[in-house]
């Protein structure tokens, strides 16, 4: 395993991250601004708002079934051809996207725009674990992650903007436009893959190299805490348009408008990451953090029991866990992929999996939970996720944390 080479971040030094995140924005920009618009995507091709969560679902999925591919390939045969390549098929996609002429094609499409998912998480985000110090990674990931939240900040606005004003098939035109600038920028400040580096194994040891990071109790304890603290924001995106425009009666406008607090809340928790993640042991922002989430959503589910006011309930609560999420979820992912002493294109592709695969389970099990139960399956699944992280994962974190403290490198 390679040591991270740089400590200090600096213009220069965050041109490569600077790149990465235009096609990132892109790729979410291509869930983010998508998901509102799926109400005018489903009445064009006539079908029920029900297969509205469906686009998410498929997109998610497509991540998950070829995350086992590309960071193996990545640590073999460079990390900038598979960003560079995967950035040219994400445009590509979603420019044919254009062309569909039902729900069905549409879903296909969204499977193979998915895949960008997994070029980023497994291998830029393993390009940036590598280059990087910890908590300057940390801090990377971090304002990244910043950056690309305008992403469901804006989207659902201008998703909104075009359900009343546009066709929804203008928004995958500006996706690819990003995405091909995301290409470009790459091509151009993304470090050329040192040869030396890179994993002289031939493919077929791919299946050795998941057995022994599945075998790491540690990395699947922590990798499993990662969708319990992200999945009751993507069940926001992704059944927020259906329960705020179709259940409640909002409009476009004040859907777009509900979206503000609840991602500019992630936006300043991972804001204030960036500052503190220096002055505290590493891991100690996540039993900050994963707290608030639990109170957010017992805001959620309190607010069932008074029905007139069950959407500021639902809006405070999202956005108390939505601060929670962001002062906490980078440094769970760091921790879980350090956790892990193969190759990190491997480990962060076996990342990738346990997540995209998660994602789209509990997205699917929720849709159809929500078809039968309404906004109390929406508000217990919140609830039921957090309270997952406090069993084996809070346990297993306390033990990482203490074993740092006694290797001096907390």
């Amino acid at each position: 395993m390679s040591s991270p080479q740089i400590s200090k971040l600096s213009f220069a030094t965050f041109i490569f991250p600077l790149a990465l995140v235009l096609f990132e924005f892109a790729v979410y920009l291509g869930n983010d601004l998508v998901q509102p618009a799926m109400l005018s995507v489903t009445r064009d091709f006539g079908v029920s708002s029900s297969w509205s969560p469906a686009s998410m679902s498929f997109y998610l999925l497509g991540g998950g079934c070829i995350a086992w591919l590309m960071g193996p390939l990545s640590d073999r045969i460079g990390r900038k051809k598979i960003l560079l390549g995967g950035a040219l098929f994400f445009a590509v996609t979603c420019i044919l996207i254009l062309f569909t002429q039902n729900i069905q094609s549409f879903l296909g499409l969204r499977f193979f725009q998915g895949m960008g998912l997994t070029v980023i998480s497994a291998v830029g985000y393993a390009a940036i674990q590598e280059n990087f110090e910890e908590r300057t990674a940390i801090k990377v990931m971090a304002i990244m992650g910043n950056m690309t939240l305008f992403a469901p900040l804006l989207g659902p606005i201008i998703g909104a903007f075009m359900i009343d004003h546009m066709s929804w098939r203008w928004g995958f035109i500006g996706i690819s436009i990003l995405a091909l600038l995301g290409y470009f920028g790459l091509k151009m400040a993304m470090p050329a893959d040192q040869t030396a580096k890179l994993s002289k194994q031939p493919m077929r040891h791919i299946l050795q190299d998941f057995k022994m990071v599945y075998r790491n109790k540690q990395f699947v304890i922590l990798t499993s805490a990662l969708p319990m603290a992200c999945l009751p924001i993507m069940l926001w995106i992704s059944l927020s348009p259906v329960m705020l425009v179709e259940k409640i009666g909002l409009s476009s406008t004040q859907y777009g408008l509900a979206q503000i607090p609840v991602l500019g809340a992630l936006i300043l928790g991972s804001t204030i990451l960036v500052k503190i993640v220096d002055k505290h042991p590493l891991g100690q922002t996540v039993f900050w953090g994963l707290p608030m989430m639990l109170l957010g959503a017992l805001i959620i589910v309190f607010g069932l029991f008074v029905p007139d006011y069950y959407v500021w309930a639902l809006i405070i609560g999202m956005t108390i866990m939505s601060f929670g999420e962001g002062i906490c979820f980078s440094v769970l992912y760091r921790m879980a992929m350090m956790s892990s002493e193969v190759s990190k294109g491997t480990v962060a592709s076996a990342m990738s999996m346990m997540m995209m695969l998660t994602f789209f389970i509990v997205l699917e099990v929720s849709r159809h939970l929500y078809e039968a139960f309404d906004i109390y399956a929406f508000s217990f699944c919140c609830l039921a996720l957090v309270s997952l992280w406090f069993t084996l994962p809070r346990i297993m974190l306390k033990k990482v944390m203490l074993e740092r403290r006694e290797q001096g490198t907390f």
